[in-house]
């Protein structure tokens, strides 16, 4: 029996999805030699072929029956606007992460509002007007993380984590990957966002995109909990460009960079009889951040001329495209916590356990699809033997 074709999909639809997806059509027409002609309206597709397209290209198959092309904007704001640039359209990958973690955080707000949980009182407790040292030293008061703790971690990898421990205790949930849930062929592009921050006084949440570097996403994690200070819910660079950046990006740049490497504490590491390129990468690790952090605060302390930092930048730039920003390695089920959060995690899984979530809505909200994985996530995280 031949398969129907469907007449009423508008080409332009095709167009739209395919575009949405970052594919050019020749990628297309590897998975589906007809497209070009479906494009063009001179053949129509099966449903069998519309629903695969639609799979392909990680689209709602019920938006490819709209008479027009949809307007999809983010669900939160945008912070990565540099001057009058306007942004790229949102990938599918950045969407769904964002719906994602919407989810995980509705999820959590009920769970804290049912079990009592007393809310984040720092949350929209700053604005714009608010002296940046001043909450920089809140945020160190609030996370109990102190800079000393900071400085004597060995390395970038567990500054993050115990920084991200510290932050989770306070009472945020902080979720961190590289890719949409569990999909190797959907990765998370660090050029298009560095972390996203969905403010909430009972389930505050933080989302560090995991394909940028440990020392990178230090900084990022700083920043969207400046963002949270603010009470702010949007989607970050989470870089430190001089100018031209939206307001909120600029007041919670300064807070992260005063927080992470405190002006004061700058000035009297800087070794001068060393050159500048020596203070830089000692500070860097020393502070547990980038070198294009410490380059930008030994700017701002007047350590090193605009000359001398444009000169280390572009040098800092061409080598950071040839490291290696992404650990791998790790177990599935150690991964997995890192990427939903130990806080959010702990409390799905016990949850369920105890029979208030429904076992498919934790699969769901976990990325999960067996039973059997549950069990062993629950396993990994010791709430069973």
């Amino acid at each position: 029996m031949r398969a129907t074709t469907i007449n009423v999909i508008n080409p332009a639809l095709l167009t739209w999805a395919r575009e949405r997806a970052g594919l050019d059509s020749s990628v297309i027409l590897e998975h589906f030699p007809h497209f070009q002609e479906w494009e063009s309206g001179a053949k129509k597709p099966t449903l069998r072929q519309l629903e695969k397209f639609a799979k392909f290209v990680h689209v709602a198959i019920g938006y490819l029956f709209l008479p027009k092309p949809p307007i999809e904007n983010l669900p939160i704001a945008d912070f990565r606007t540099i001057g009058s640039q306007p942004t790229r359209r949102p990938s599918p990958n950045l969407l769904d992460t964002i719906y994602l973690c919407q989810q995980r955080q509705e999820w959590y707000r009920n769970y804290a509002r049912d079990n009592n949980l007393p809310a984040c009182e720092f949350v929209g407790s700053a604005t714009l007007n608010t002296n940046i040292v001043e909450v920089s030293r809140t945020m160190r008061d609030t996370i109990a993380f102190s800079l000393e703790e900071q400085q004597s971690l060995s390395d970038w990898e567990k500054a993050l984590r115990q920084f991200t421990r510290h932050v989770e205790d306070a009472g945020v949930l902080v979720m961190s990957n590289s890719m949409v849930e569990n999909n190797r062929t959907r990765k998370l592009c660090v050029e298009e966002f560095r972390g996203f921050a969905l403010s909430d006084p009972l389930a505050p949440l933080i989302f560090l995109n995991a394909a940028d570097s440990k020392a990178a996403r230090m900084f990022t994690l700083a920043h969207e909990l400046a963002h949270l200070w603010l009470g702010d819910s949007g989607v970050s660079i989470a870089d430190m460009p001089r100018s031209g950046v939206h307001s909120n990006e600029a007041w919670c740049n300064a807070v992260a960079a005063e927080f992470l490497v405190p002006r004061e504490v700058l000035e009297s590491t800087y070794e001068h009889d060393k050159s500048a390129e020596i203070n830089m990468r000692q500070m860097a690790r020393k502070f547990k951040v980038s070198t294009l952090v410490i380059l930008y605060r030994m700017l701002d302390a007047q350590l090193i001329s605009d000359e001398k930092m444009r000169e280390l930048y572009r040098t800092e730039m061409a080598q950071a495209k040839t490291r290696h920003t992404n650990g791998g390695g790790k177990i599935f089920y150690s991964t997995l916590r890192t990427r939903i959060g130990n806080r959010f995690a702990n409390a799905l899984v016990i949850n369920t356990l105890e029979g208030h979530t429904l076992f498919q809505d934790a699969f769901n909200l976990l990325s999960l699809k067996k039973t059997e994985s549950f069990y062993s996530f629950a396993r990994s995280l010791g709430v069973m033997s």
